[in-house]
């Protein structure tokens, strides 16, 4: 059973979108997407520097693209995505990419709303100096332990051995000073605020009031929550925790449980691939993974879906 991903925020690089605007269509698709969001998604994804691209109203926006831009190369209509994908998910904004690729909401809408959400939490963080930072390593009682005692949030557990803290910038200060027992690292992320923490409930309502002006329609396959890791069969539900998510902590482990249950065999992420698919190397043990970085890994993902896909089994 192949299930397919959508990275987080954090993920962008500078330019890492250059060789994908090579392929037939893309920069047409992605430049009638800048024009439907206001916001040049073909600059910021092949010239802006990595300050620019970490802007949040820049950075969900253009990880949306990116990861809709890719999927298309491989599943151009909802009907394939139905054919071939047993389930589909995403990290934080990867929800986004996710909800459209199910069949929720078009990808036009999908970006509007993304692009709602960044603006949303980006007024937000601009509240009060936070940031996120990740832990690798450690037994996880121990270092939620350790989080509550600085008063951090544990905004998204990954699984695998990462727990990614979200506070003030004070907070995370004191946490690189004080590691939890076990932890080898603490590595700040490229994020510009505290994500999926109380900082970031001022967002909620804002991107409330962008939901409801929306049409949706029920997934064609199994979309799997950031809230609790179960499949949401409605896409009023979908959209419903979408936008309570923007306050509330990501279970990525507990996504990846359910992955396991429905018995997982394969896992493609969508561009700008690597993260989820390391934690899935590590999670998920025998479970064939394949990141998609550049349009090169196009042949070997294509070669993945014939051999994993809903009508392959």
């Amino acid at each position: 059973m192949l299930v397919l991903v959508a990275p987080g925020q954090g993920a962008q690089t500078p330019g890492f979108l250059t060789p994908w605007l090579d392929l037939p269509g893309a920069e047409d698709r992605l430049r009638a997407w800048s024009a439907a969001i206001d916001l040049d998604l073909v600059h910021y994804g092949t010239k802006a520097d990595a300050d620019e691209i970490r802007d949040t109203a820049v950075a969900q926006p253009l990880l949306v693209a990116a990861a809709l831009l890719s999927a298309r190369q491989l599943f151009p209509t909802t009907e394939d995505v139905a054919r071939d994908v047993g389930v589909t998910a995403g990290h934080s904004v990867g929800e986004l990419a996710a909800t459209a690729l199910a069949g929720v909401v078009p990808d036009e809408v999908a970006l509007s709303l993304v692009r709602a959400r960044g603006m949303a939490m980006a007024e937000a963080a601009a509240i009060t100096e936070t940031g996120m930072s990740a832990l690798l390593g450690g037994e996880p009682e121990t270092t939620l332990a350790h989080l509550e005692k600085l008063g951090l949030t544990p905004a998204n557990v990954n699984g695998a051995g990462q727990i990614v803290a979200a506070g003030t910038l004070e907070q995370l200060a004191a946490l690189e000073a004080d590691k939890p027992e076990g932890v080898r690292r603490v590595v700040a992320l490229k994020v510009a605020g505290a994500f999926h923490t109380h900082h970031m409930a001022p967002a909620v309502e804002k991107l409330d009031t962008a939901a409801r002006s929306v049409s949706v329609a029920d997934p064609v396959v199994p979309y799997v929550s950031n809230r609790d890791g179960q499949a949401v069969a409605t896409g009023s539900g979908i959209v419903t925790r979408l936008v309570g998510q923007v306050a509330n902590p990501v279970r990525w482990d507990l996504c990846m449980e359910t992955f396991k249950e429905r018995g997982v065999t394969a896992l493609i992420e969508l561009c700008p691939g690597g993260t989820l698919t390391g934690i899935a190397k590590r999670a998920l043990p025998g479970v064939k993974t394949l990141a998609l970085k550049k349009p090169d890994d196009l042949d070997a993902a294509r070669a993945l879906i014939a051999e994993h896909s809903s009508t392959a089994e």
